[in-house]
């Protein structure tokens, strides 16, 4: 029989609250926490290590086929306290965070890469990990060290694909030098560039290179690109929101592939 809790009070529920509320919390314990059948099943698929199930009957019916004694059934008060999504399907999991580092990642023959400089925003990361994973890119790479891929917001906006697409986070330094190892020349979005998106060539292996929502890339990222690009605005403010600036940009190098 697996464990039940009846009560918000439990250690354990008090602790998936800390998880997913404090990225501190995260990086401590070494766990994130994942809702949804289709987030679950793609971490997992992802060889995302899974500590514990909680399923809710009240719910959903379909239980996880899984060991017993990694499932915990909780009632509905329960539930309703470690959820955060409006229309709850009635399974969370806690899982281990699985680090991933610039020499795990598996590049195609012509690699397709996003490099993202200090972009925060839960929303906007988890959509370009959309993008990336519609697109088929090798990999997304990340230059600040206090951006939070397992941040739940992140998962949820990604639809899963954080677990799809190879996530790293890096140094700027650690970063060039793997392109420059990997033949991977990069194409950095910036206002001020001469060169539209459309007329740069993307054949060859490439890393899209976008920067913050509000200062852009930095001058460090800047000199080092070997190609800067832009996309003209026609109305009266001066850009997109960068996770459609990075759509536009990948499908464009995509249809170029093609």
């Amino acid at each position: 029989m697996p464990l039940k809790i009846d009560s918000q009070q439990n250690e354990k529920i008090k602790n998936i609250v800390k998880l997913r509320e404090a990225g501190r919390e995260r990086k401590k314990q070494g766990l994130f926490v994942v809702e949804g059948a289709r987030e679950i099943n793609l971490a997992m698929a992802g060889g995302v290590e899974i500590e514990n199930f909680y399923f809710c009957p009240d719910y959903s019916k379909n239980k996880p086929e899984l060991a017993e004694e990694k499932i915990i059934e909780v009632s509905k008060n329960v539930f309703q306290k470690i959820s955060w999504r409006e229309n709850p399907d009635g399974l969370l999991a806690v899982a281990k965070i699985k680090k991933l580092a610039l020499g795990n990642i598996k590049l195609s023959a012509k690699p397709l890469i996003i490099i993202l400089e200090a972009v925060e925003k839960p929303g906007n990361l988890g959509a370009i990990l959309r993008t990336a994973d519609a697109a088929g890119a090798d990999a997304v790479i990340i230059n600040d060290s206090g951006t939070d891929i397992y941040n739940p917001n992140v998962i949820r906006a990604s639809q899963g694909t954080a677990f799809t697409v190879p996530t790293v986070v890096s140094s700027i330094a650690d970063t060039k030098e793997f392109c420059k190892k990997n033949k991977i020349k990069i194409f950095a979005a910036a206002p001020g560039a001469e060169l539209e998106y459309t007329e740069a060539d993307y054949n060859s292996g490439c890393a899209i290179l976008l920067g913050a929502e509000d200062k852009g890339l930095s001058q460090d990222w800047l000199k080092a690109a070997d190609q800067k690009i832009k996309i003209t605005m026609r109305g009266r403010i001066d850009s997109l929101n960068v996770s459609v600036s990075a759509a536009l940009i990948v499908f464009e190098a995509i249809r170029q592939r093609k």
